[in-house]
């Protein structure tokens, strides 16, 4: 697996975070399901960014990237991302960069502007907008093409491979002469060197899949390198509603979201959205993961307290559904309606002395939790545990007194949870609750 790793040059958002739980996500489901993964993710330590920040803080631009790296890497560990096996720099590869765009350059697929550098040609790309559905023509013509325009060049499309050297920029030796390498070149030169010339999975944040993957595609099937097999794109996020953004003024760092939310909250969270879909953050979405994550630590305290943290058969029928739905691209919301229906059986067994059952329920949501990365032996912070066994023991009476359309019944649990002062709420996911 390849994945776009962050440009450094500012801390890291939440955005930022879910990208890096989709595919960290995705990583521990491969192993859970046994296959060795080598896990790629680059650093981005040179582009426009870095380099107009770094004139802001005074800073140079190696300075300020190995800042926010630091800044970068400690949020992650924070929120509990493995690391990957290789994190590459695009500045240890501009041999490699350089040795790639004269292959293009020889092919024909890539010309040099004088005093501009060099720029791949689209017109040699047969296939180009394939990755993304959409034609050249489209590209040219739609308002935002996410193109830089430049008369010079022979299609508004052609995009930079190396970048002449501009005063007080670092730069390096080229045949093109001292410049810097494009942005989509690095991404090509580091996968193929690590991964091979053809791999399994590329992935990002949907917001790289025009021009930056399909950029990839082009120069990598330019030098007929097979390049990535499969591509994984997870989605946005919106705040209260708006997309995440500093002009919308709710711009959300990761280090302050972990401030308030323990990280585990905030992982349960976007596993309970699809990873394609937009997920949406807020105080009450954040609440709801709270309680369900307190509602499987307090099952799993339960289990230990009765003795259950033993050996046991686990529940092949939940394991297969469990598969099943994240074989089926990843539904983690569909498996964590799996690992719930589990605490929930677990909770009836034990009310019900039947501790086989509840012990195999126990080993099965350990197995699977464990999967996601969820970990089931932190404290609840709220919850008191007699209030979590009898919130479960009345949601698993209200749902089954829903699946026989007792509507009534299942009305009236709600009305007492909710003197209580718990209130509950019907996802895809199945049901979560929190304490008001």
């Amino acid at each position: 697996m390849y994945v776009c790793g962050p440009t450094v040059y500012d801390d890291p958002h939440v955005g930022h975070a879910r990208t890096a739980l989709t595919f960290d996500m995705i990583r521990r489901y491969l192993q859970w399901r046994g296959f060795d993964v080598v896990f790629v993710s680059n650093i981005t330590d040179i582009d426009d960014n870095i380099i107009n920040r770094a004139a802001e803080t005074g800073a140079t631009e190696p300075e300020l990237a190995a800042r926010y790296e630091q800044v970068y890497i400690e949020q992650m560990d924070r929120f509990g991302i493995a690391h990957p096996d290789h994190r590459p720099h695009a500045t240890g590869y501009i041999e490699q960069m350089l040795d790639f765009i004269g292959e293009l350059v020889d092919r024909g697929a890539a010309y040099a502007i004088e005093g501009k550098g060099v720029y791949f040609s689209v017109a040699a790309h047969d296939r180009y907008g394939d990755l993304i559905g959409r034609t050249p023509e489209e590209l040219r013509e739609g308002a935002g093409a996410r193109v830089e325009v430049d008369v010079d060049k022979a299609d508004p499309l052609d995009f930079a491979l190396w970048k002449a050297a501009k005063p007080g920029e670092p730069d390096w030796d080229s045949p093109w002469g001292p410049g810097r390498p494009g942005w989509h070149i690095e991404c090509v030169a580091m996968a193929t060197d690590l991964l091979g010339e053809t791999f399994d999975i590329h992935g990002g944040g949907d917001d790289l899949a025009f021009p930056h993957h399909q950029n990839e595609v082009a120069e990598a099937e330019g030098a007929e390198l097979g390049f990535a097999r499969h591509w994984i794109h997870g989605a946005m996020l919106n705040v209260n509603g708006e997309k995440m953004a500093k002009s919308l003024g709710n711009f959300t760092t990761l280090s302050d979201l972990l401030d308030v939310y323990e990280p585990q909250v905030l992982r349960l969270l976007m596993l309970q959205t699809h990873y394609r879909t937009v997920m949406e953050l807020s105080n009450d979405a954040l609440a709801g993961a709270s309680g369900a994550l307190d509602r499987l630590r307090a099952w799993h305290r339960r289990a230990v307290a009765a003795g259950l943290d033993q050996p046991a058969a686990p529940d092949a029928d939940a394991v297969a559904r469990f598969t099943a739905a994240m074989d089926d691209d990843f539904g983690t919301p569909a498996a964590l309606a799996v690992v719930f229906d589990l605490v929930r059986e677990g909770n009836a067994a034990l009310d019900a002395g039947d501790t086989g059952r509840a012990a195999s329920a126990h080993v099965t949501v350990c197995d699977l939790a464990g999967a996601l990365g969820l970990i089931l032996a932190g404290e609840a912070r709220d919850e008191d545990d007699a209030l979590v066994a009898q919130a479960e023991k009345l949601l698993a009476e209200r749902d089954e007194a829903r699946k026989a359309r007792d509507f009534a019944a299942a009305d009236l649990i709600r009305d007492q949870l909710a003197a209580e002062g718990i209130v509950i709420e019907d996802t895809p996911g199945g049901t979560i609750w929190r304490k008001t």
